[in-house]
């Protein structure tokens, strides 16, 4: 095997998910790991693609980085009416590790999608979606129109809260606002379980205080 020249190579869905990645990969002290060098590819079959074709997509690869992690949407993928999360992750985990990566591989299955993570209580949101200064809040307003109720901690559907909040607005939808989102953001504000898989599993292969090789 060639010597391992970057740390991270990351599978995801789609572009919105590939700006996220890049966007939050760039801020180690707020994941609490050390800088990274890593590389982000969203596979052309978008969430299926993921589940049924990562090791095939990352095995070239497998010379060139220390680790391999594959993330998508838990709705999309093919497989949420038959398994569950963990299910889904284990699957695409062993067949990775069968490929060739070994203990190497991670995977992060987000439930129900990638918009579950922008519903923090951050300010950043409203500015993000075009919403900063407006009178009624974004989450008022979506509250009033029935896309949020008052009980819970995010959208019952948040992919269909950010389209309609935007729709509002007259802002389109775009990658860019993805890895805005993720620029900014507190990511401690973040309380999403698949998120918080990922800090974890970014904590336990780049400790903060291990020297970047």
């Amino acid at each position: 095997m060639n010597a391992v020249e970057s740390d991270l190579v990351v599978l995801v869905a789609d572009r919105n998910m590939e700006y996220a990645m890049n966007g939050v990969l760039v801020r180690p002290e707020s994941l609490a790991i050390r800088r990274l060098r890593f590389e982000v590819f969203a596979h052309p079959e978008h969430d299926p693609g993921c589940f049924l074709n990562s090791p095939g997509f990352l095995r070239p690869m497998i010379p060139v980085y220390r680790h391999c992690l594959v993330v998508f949407d838990y709705h999309g993928c093919g497989r949420e009416q038959k398994l569950a999360v963990d299910e889904i992750e284990e699957k695409v985990r062993c067949r990775l590790a069968n490929s060739g990566w070994g203990d190497r591989a991670g995977v992060v299955v987000i439930e129900p999608e990638l918009e579950s993570w922008v519903w923090s209580d951050s300010p950043h949101v409203d500015r993000c979606l075009g919403w900063e200064g407006r009178d009624p809040s974004l989450r008022t307003w979506l509250r009033e129109n029935n896309y949020w109720t008052e009980d819970t901690l995010k959208p019952a559907d948040p992919k269909a809260a950010v389209q309609a909040a935007l729709q509002e607005m007259g802002k389109p939808r775009s990658s860019s606002i993805y890895h805005q989102l993720a620029q900014c953001v507190s990511l401690d504000r973040c309380t999403d379980p698949a998120f918080h898989r990922l800090k974890c599993l970014l904590q336990r292969w780049f400790p903060a205080q291990e020297k970047c090789k």
